[in-house]
């Protein structure tokens, strides 16, 4: 059976586009993926039809104009899915990051104008017909990235192919063909052309989508995009470049949480405010410079420190977790552990230096348990500020220091815990201040 099976919904489109007059194929990453097998929701077109032709073939109200100056129409399927329908085009200049096309092309021309052979195959869904002329299937079945004819010409005429190959052959297990690979490298000096908000698309695409991100990022170090791109990684240890993948745990399925700690994973050993300033620079989100921000100071203060008394195999006492947990933050433990964790498992598997994995796993599960019981925080502790300011301690910052010492007490000695020690304790420290 052929594995170019696409839903019904597909074949109503193609059907609808045809039966106007219109050729329609089915083309880029749903065709290649279904020949390689793995699952794929986003079929899109290519076609004769204009774009105002398509918008008038299926009406306002089940088109987008989502790219009409580049010739790409969304379609609203009977399920309310959107595939990208594009008019047959070609290139008739560029700067390497915008293209100037020109509607009226062929089919063959259009293909001609994608970058690499794996995403210039072209199938109609409803005759079956596939075409292939830059032999497309046999570069899948050898498991190569090639560039669609002259390679340098490709990379010239967008720079982000350079990382749409590198993510590719890292995706797919594939290698990328010797005279790509050097117009990928030749290809580095001009990546600064490439806007932040690309560069950081990219990055994000190779973290949700290559189950061992090392391998690109080895790509990106060794062609020199690193060098260009993100200069602070560009001596970065091949040691270092895998402990993201290691983050890609059960209790991470969705994206967003998985992306935002693989970073944190690929950033751990720049140190907290490179890492904050690379992700700027990437106009990443607030929450995720937060977060990366926090995990990656974490494992600065605390991480260093457990890292050195496991080292040294010294058992934690309970006040030392709790200390642990006080300073990472009850809600960051887990997140926590499971990027001291990737580090750990990079450094076992370069043979380097690394705790027990059994020690590390009953660290977790200690730490955990002290998140969810003991007191750590003010939040946490048997009075709050309003007791403080009833025995006469005012609001100001002396009152959220004295929490904070109170907090340190009760991590020395959770019997602490009682309004009635932390009343009085707090009225000493008042009267100490004074």
């Amino acid at each position: 059976m052929s594995p170019l099976k696409p839903p019904s919904t597909v074949l109503e489109i193609a059907s609808r586009l045809e039966e106007a007059g219109f050729q329609a194929w089915c083309v880029g990453g749903a065709v290649r993926d279904a020949l390689l097998g793995h699952p794929h929701l986003d079929w899109d077109f290519a076609t004769s039809a204009t774009p105002a032709q398509v918008r008038e073939l299926f009406g306002a109200n089940r088109t987008i104009p989502v790219g009409m100056e580049f010739g790409t129409v969304g379609v609203l399927d009977r399920e309310n899915r959107m595939h990208e329908v594009t008019t047959f085009r070609r290139d008739v200049r560029t700067d390497g990051r915008h293209a100037e096309v020109e509607f009226g092309a062929s089919l063959e021309e259009d293909l001609a104008r994608r970058d690499f052979t794996i995403n210039a195959i072209a199938f109609s869904p409803r005759t079956g017909e596939v075409r292939d002329p830059f032999e497309g299937q046999r570069d899948l079945e050898r498991g190569v990235v090639r560039a669609v004819g002259d390679a340098d010409q490709r990379m010239r005429e967008d720079r982000l192919r350079a990382l749409r190959a590198i993510r590719f052959a890292a995706r797919f297990g594939f290698s990328i063909e010797p005279p790509t690979l050097r117009a990928i490298a030749d290809s580095a000096p001009h990546l600064r052309r490439l806007s932040p908000e690309r560069v950081k698309q990219e990055l994000d695409k190779t973290m949700d989508q290559v189950r061992c991100p090392s391998v690109a990022l080895r790509f990106w170090k060794t062609t020199g995009a690193f060098g260009t791109l993100i200069p602070q990684l560009a001596q970065v240890t091949d040691e270092e470049l895998t402990v993201p993948e290691h983050l890609a745990m059960p209790g991470l399925k969705r994206r967003p949480a998985r992306r935002s700690n693989r970073l944190a994973g690929l950033l751990v050993s720049v140190g907290a405010r490179e890492a904050v300033n690379i992700l700027t620079a990437l106009r990443a989100s607030r929450h995720e410079l937060q977060w990366v921000g926090t995990l990656v100071a974490a494992w600065q203060t605390v991480g260093v420190s457990i890292d050195r008394a496991l080292l040294a195999d010294l058992a934690p006492t309970d006040a030392q977790v709790r200390q642990w947990v006080s300073a990472v933050g009850r809600l960051d433990v887990a997140a926590f552990m499971r990027l001291a964790n990737a580090i750990w498992r990079a450094r076992r598997a370069a043979h380097g230096a690394a705790p027990p994995a059994a020690a590390v796993h009953a660290l977790h599960r200690r730490m955990m348990r002290s998140a969810f019981h003991d007191a750590v925080d003010v939040g946490s502790l048997a009075i709050d500020g309003d007791d403080l300011r009833r025995v006469g301690i005012p609001a100001s910052p002396r009152l959220g220091k004295i929490l904070q010492a109170l907090v340190t007490a009760v991590i020395a000695d959770p019997s602490r815990n009682r309004s009635e020690w932390l009343l009085e304790e707090a009225r000493r420290l008042n009267e100490t201040d004074d």
